[in-house]
């Protein structure tokens, strides 16, 4: 026996999962978070407006406090640094813009929803255009002012690196570990019971749902299988007391049919004997019907034309006119007693109101297709829906049927067991279609 560890009675729990999910998800975002941002400021390159500003505002202190001679060089050395730095009017400031034609959309969005807010605020604000170029520029006296220009049009700011990380960090990590959970732990595990309830019988045995998973996915499948156990017995016990009822029927119906025999009135007998011998049919039609062994019978491969024909021979061995076509051989998975008992039922009831009937077999991608169809009177579109019920009976749609009506019944059954259906249609001029449609692999 494989030994699985035990978990914790809160970790077993579809709550307690998404708890534990979201702590793993934070976790993940504390650690992971800081080191995208330190990988995006590495490689991405990007400026930052914060850091400029900053540099720029203290470059304006530093020339606020130099000579005329010693502002040259401070600003000779920072462009031999590689910065566009100029001293400018301060009344300059009055040409900045806001806004340049030749920012995209991605600059205004950057822009827009990650604002700076840092301390150094440059002149004219963070966002600030010369004649259509992104200038930073700080104030250095009442008169002038030191202005920063040759820069991108979208100056990256710290807090799309830090916050723009985290968010990513974030994202993936959730959708990661949602993912992850719903699958194994809940999309699974009801696909399984799905599966298993859609294959499920109704017979006594052991337990089909897998009781294996969460706490929520284990009482789910533990009351199924307690529902299936129920449902089981009900059946069981009301199949068993219908076949005691059944044949304790037969031992009076015996007696009576003797005594009647020794009538000495024959019309007398004779009508007295159809009754008992109606009787008798319908015992034996409801018997049959009780009996399940088209759901205990295993599924066999085999020539599913060469039982068509067999049928059908039999049937013209009784005078009826009963025709095949199909291929001569059809190799397929079915329960072979099953098939012959649904194909069978159908024959005697397309004999019973048709004279000529034609059972036709045939195969696509979508199946195995068997048509039983008959020259009867068929039955009225109104009651199509309804004669697959048991023990239902269109009185004014055949004419003599003194049965329950449990054959078709027992057809309807037998298909779904194969998981296939069984459909009845009109035939022009007059008569009925009996399709059973079955799957390749039942």
């Amino acid at each position: 026996m494989k030994f699985r560890p035990r978990l914790p009675f809160w970790f077993s729990t579809v709550h307690g999962q998404i708890t534990a999910i979201v702590l793993l998800g934070l976790l993940v975002v504390i650690i992971g978070g800081p080191v995208v941002e330190r990988w995006s400021r590495r490689e991405t390159g990007f400026l930052d407006m914060e850091d400029m500003a900053g540099r720029v505002h203290a470059l304006a202190t530093i020339l606020k406090a130099a000579t005329p001679a010693e502002r040259e060089v401070l600003l000779d050395t920072a462009r031999r640094s590689g910065w566009d730095v100029t001293l400018q009017p301060l009344s300059l400031a009055d040409a900045f813009t806001t806004s340049s034609s030749s920012e995209g959309l991605y600059d205004s969005v950057i822009d827009t929803f990650f604002p700076s807010d840092g301390a150094q605020r440059p002149l004219g604000g963070w966002r600030t255009f010369y004649e259509g170029r992104r200038v930073v520029a700080a104030k250095v006296d009442d008169r002038t002012m030191v202005v920063l220009g040759n820069l991108p049009t979208a100056l990256f700011r710290v807090e799309v690196v830090q916050q723009g990380s985290y968010y990513v960090v974030s994202l993936v990590t959730l959708i990661g570990l949602f993912s992850v959970f719903s699958v194994g732990a809940i999309t699974r595990p009801l696909r399984r019971i799905a599966s298993t309830a859609r294959d499920a019988d109704l017979l006594p045995g052991p337990t089909i749902f897998e009781e294996r998973g969460s706490v929520e996915i284990v009482a789910v499948a533990r009351a199924l299988n307690q529902m299936r156990g129920r449902i089981a017995t009900m059946l069981e016990s009301r199949t068993r007391m219908l076949r005691g009822i059944s044949h304790d029927l037969r031992t009076p119906l015996t007696r009576l049919r003797l005594r009647i025999e020794q009538l000495p009135q024959p019309d007398v007998r004779e009508a007295l004997l159809a009754d008992v011998d109606h009787l008798d049919r319908l015992l034996k039609e409801s018997l049959s019907y009780l009996r399940d062994t088209h759901q205990r019978e295993a599924v066999e491969r085999a020539d599913l034309a060469a039982t068509l024909q067999t049928i059908c021979n039999e049937f013209c061995d009784v005078g009826h006119q009963v025709t095949y076509s199909g291929p001569n051989r059809l190799i397929a998975a079915f329960r072979p007693l099953a098939i012959a008992r649904a194909l069978t039922n159908l024959c005697e009831n397309a004999t019973k109101f048709g004279d000529n009937v034609t059972v036709e077999l045939r195969s696509n991608a979508g199946g195995i297709v068997i048509d039983v169809a008959d020259d009867g009177p068929g039955i009225p579109e109104e009651h199509l829906g309804n004669v697959l019920e048991p023990f239902y009976k269109a009185d004014s749609a055949r004419s003599g049927d003194t049965g329950f009506g449990l054959g078709l019944s027992i057809v309807s059954e037998i298909v779904e067991a194969h998981h296939g259906r069984l459909e009845l249609q009109a035939r022009q001029p007059n008569g009925l279609i009996a399709r059973m449609i079955l799957p390749v692999r039942p």
